[in-house]
């Protein structure tokens, strides 16, 4: 249960409760259990205070004027208990909740506006109705958490709602910043995601002008590179997956490159809108495996070239070309 003379001294006002708290600054707070609803604790220092299971409904931890709000006016709640606290529609305009434990909280209707969340601890939190328009969402725990129609814009602008804070702190940021987006649409129409195995000389020649090549002005691709140089684990499948949904196509080398095959078996299968482009050196013998990926059409037919001269000569002809006009059916 909380402690009486901490509840008490806190509806003293904030500007007593933070004096006290300058005064006595090795004392937790215990505001456990506390019924706060409707408080005007704008600007309280919460820092370490214990608000498990407080009851803070419609409470304002928020500024008052955020206009002309500065940081030494929001409330300070870095790591502070609020498990289980009742914080439906409380304000926390730019509330610092830096690693604060708001496990089980019920949020509903909350304005979080602005707030660092930095490292919080959500799990099995309600988010419900939510705004978190600015807030600094970095390395939360979300396990189990509810959330839905959380609004991700201020209320002088058209709402906009998503369903996890996460992907709605990279949509605003993608909405808001032309830089981003223009991120975004060279990651989406650009990239290229080069697969070979490039330790030896003749295959670096190989990698080098075809790297080369493809970023030219002419081109303007932006080649992404994995080199298996490495064995095969879990970790590089799912890097090279991760690198294949950004990838407008696929250029794979499968010369000297059993790992690449690997890869493939995880990419083609599970990508029916990503045109791979075979290709390997003349001198060597498709892999036996190879035909199983046949039957996909987003996988090309393999081209065979002699060096890096006949294939930066053939580039447009017998790899861009053919893989461009593959790119056109998929996207319809």
């Amino acid at each position: 249960m909380a402690n009486d003379e901490h509840v008490a001294l806190l509806k003293q006002g904030v500007t007593a409760w933070n004096a006290w708290r300058r005064e006595n600054p090795n004392t937790r707070p215990d505001l456990s259990n506390a019924d706060l609803s409707g408080a005007d604790l704008s600007g309280a220092n919460l820092a370490t205070a214990n608000l498990r299971e407080a009851i803070l409904f419609k409470a304002n931890l928020g500024r008052a004027d955020p206009v002309e709000a500065n940081l030494r006016d929001h409330a300070d709640l870095s790591g502070a208990d609020l498990a289980r606290a009742n914080l439906r529609q409380a304000v926390l305009f730019k509330a610092n909740l830096t690693g604060a434990d708001l496990s089980g909280a019920d949020l509903s209707g909350a304005d979080l506006s602005l707030a660092p969340l930095v490292s919080a601890d959500l799990t099995d939190a309600v988010l419900t109705g939510c705004r978190i328009y600015g807030v600094s969402a970095w390395g939360l725990k979300l396990e189990r958490a509810k959330q839905q129609n959380l609004v991700i814009t201020p209320e002088d602008e058209p709402t906009i709602t998503v369903d996890n804070i996460e992907v709605g702190q990279f949509i605003y940021l993608m909405l808001s910043n032309q830089n981003i987006r223009d991120i975004i649409d060279t990651i989406t129409s650009k990239v290229v995601l080069i697969l070979g195995r490039f330790s030896v000389p003749e295959r670096k020649r190989v990698l080098d002008g075809l790297r080369n090549e493809l970023r030219n002005p002419g081109r303007d691709y932006v080649p992404v590179v994995f080199d298996f140089q490495k064995p095969t684990s879990q970790t590089t499948i799912n890097t090279v997956m991760l690198l294949a949904r950004m990838a407008r196509f696929v250029i794979a080398d499968i010369s000297d490159a059993k790992s690449v095959l690997q890869e493939l078996q995880a990419i083609v299968p599970s990508s029916p809108k990503l045109p791979v482009q075979p290709i390997i050196v003349a001198a060597q013998a498709e892999p036996g495996m190879f035909d199983s990926f046949l039957v996909y059409p987003w996988f090309l037919k393999v081209y065979r070239y002699d060096g890096p001269e006949q294939l930066l000569a053939d580039l447009d002809q017998r790899v861009i070309g053919p893989v461009e006009k593959k790119v056109a059916q998929l996207r319809g």
